[in-house]
């Protein structure tokens, strides 16, 4: 019991460590930008005065010293108010919580996608050709970027075939292709993990007991290779959680879709610093959230894990 308590202290610990970090990094390096934010809120064209420029950073908090500011920043995230946006003049919870849902609904189905395929290769494809041509695709797939991967499949399924419309969220056939293009990196990944993890069970003594039973080759992978993989290819897929919310910006800018990505680039070229701090804060949060889950969740899934630490209690 004590056990357990110390090891969900040290996972919240951590999750407020990761947190204050991922803040004290945006508030300085949005300090350190060359520019003045409110000449680049107000645009190159804005004719005003200094004198209501100075009046802007005043209500802004940007004329008070910066260990100042970083205080007041930081009461506010305790208190959970992430401040209001620069351009919109709404609260940063209200801008993110509008598009957080499109942009939750892609990378879900994204990694629904990538698990799936990668389980398909790992499961079907069979032999030493079968997978070095596996891992010849999945080469070409982690060399490409993410853009380029989308721009390909709206060349051959939306403007070639016609398949698919070409962008927006108008129904659920425009998930689709950006959805795979963000799940062929991850499942590529995957299916190398689940692959390595297959064949050193494959030289495992315990195979020759299972082969001797009569088991096949299908039911070996399933029952006994895959087991073996799940511990790495999860903390794996945990890991690619970020890198799914972060290629999320892109594909939702190449297939014009709702969501984040474009709230992302919005706020960068309009310097709006509250919603770049939310967002920054967010993808800690979710990426340091699934790490914890995955903590818990892998002694279920290697009981060598399990043992070592009821070893380690004692």
């Amino acid at each position: 019991m004590k056990a357990a308590f110390v090891r969900i202290a040290g996972l919240v610990a951590s999750l407020v460590v990761v947190l204050w970090g991922a803040a004290t990094v945006a508030f300085l390096a949005f300090r350190v930008i060359p520019g003045d934010p409110v000449s680049v809120m107000l645009g190159p064209q804005a004719q005003v005065s200094e004198a209501v420029k100075d009046g802007i950073r005043a209500d802004l908090g940007l004329d008070r010293p910066p260990f100042e500011q970083y205080l007041t920043f930081l009461g506010q995230l305790v208190r959970g108010d992430l401040g209001e946006s620069y351009q919109l003049r709404l609260p940063v919870t209200e801008v993110i919580g509008r598009q957080l849902g499109a942009t939750v609904q892609l990378s879900a189905l994204a990694l629904l996608i990538a698990v799936v395929l990668a389980l398909a290769v790992t499961v079907l494809v069979r032999g030493r050709t079968g997978r070095a041509v596996a891992a010849g695709v999945e080469l070409v797939v982690l060399s490409s970027p993410v853009f380029w991967i989308g721009l390909v499949l709206l060349s051959v399924f939306a403007f070639g075939l016609g398949w698919f419309p070409v962008s927006g969220a108008r129904n659920p056939a425009t998930l689709v292709l950006p959805s795979v293009t963000l799940a062929l990196p991850v499942a590529a990944l995957l299916s190398q993990v689940l692959r390595d993890a297959l064949v050193q069970a494959e030289g495992m003594p315990f195979a020759e007991t299972v082969r001797a039973r009569g088991a096949s080759p299908s039911w070996f992978t399933v029952r006994h290779g895959l087991r073996h993989g799940a511990s790495s290819a999860v903390t794996l897929a945990a890991y690619l959680t970020g890198s799914v919310l972060g290629g999320a910006v892109l594909v939702e800018t190449v297939f014009a879709r709702p969501g984040l990505g474009r709230v992302t680039l919005a706020a960068i070229s309009d310097r709006d610093l509250p919603v770049l701090t939310g967002i920054i804060l967010l993808s800690a949060l979710v990426f340091v959230v699934v790490n914890i889950v995955v903590e818990l969740v892998h002694p279920l899934l290697d009981p060598r894990v399990r043992t070592s630490s009821s070893r380690g209690a004692r």
